[in-house]
């Protein structure tokens, strides 16, 4: 009987200890921001501190978030599945150090910036593709296999030069003296 009793309160302990260490981890990690559309939830992890700093002085700052370009914009379910799979990604990468100086951007999400940029511009990619012999030429098999957006606006919306050192005073990064 007494074993019984000190196996279900030591089950309860277990369970509590376990419900404390989550409930710990929700709030250090600010896991509930990344529900939200803010930006600010991108830098919560000390390494996208450049990308949001280049961002928030970019002409892209008053007129999208990160989300909107980063996310499928076409569908919830969408765009919550891509950022759990990302914020996985990231959080693995982040904790274990295993990103590169420069960081750089997957395939699959590289197909959703470009989907994003294409949307976001309709008037102009439609204008481009009706002028493509005069300007962006279509025709050229770089552009069928693969070039992207960026490859022509490198600064947009993130700056030429990317790597975690290239923007001392964005926000969260302590001046050294």
């Amino acid at each position: 009987m007494k074993n019984n009793r000190f196996l279900i309160y030591s089950s309860l302990l277990a369970f509590a200890v376990a419900i404390g260490m989550f409930i710990y981890l929700v709030n250090a990690s600010k896991a509930l921001s990344y529900l939200s559309s803010d930006p600010k939830a991108c830098i919560n992890c000390h390494v996208m501190n450049t990308q949001y700093a280049t961002w928030q002085h970019s002409s892209h700052a008053k007129n999208a978030t990160c989300i909107e370009c980063h996310l499928p914009t076409d569908s919830t379910l969408k765009k919550y599945i891509a950022k759990a799979k990302d914020g996985w990604n990231h959080s693995v990468a982040f904790t274990l150090g295993t990103y590169k100086n420069a960081i750089e951007i997957s395939d699959d999400a590289a197909n959703r910036v470009q989907k994003n940029c294409i949307s976001c511009h309709k008037s102009i990619t439609s204008t481009l593709v009706s002028n493509s012999d005069k300007y962006h030429n279509f025709n050229d098999p770089s552009v069928k296999t693969g070039r992207r957006c960026w490859s022509c606006h490198k600064g947009v919306p993130h700056g030429k030069v990317r790597g975690l050192s290239t923007t001392p005073y964005n926000l969260g990064v302590k001046e050294v003296k």
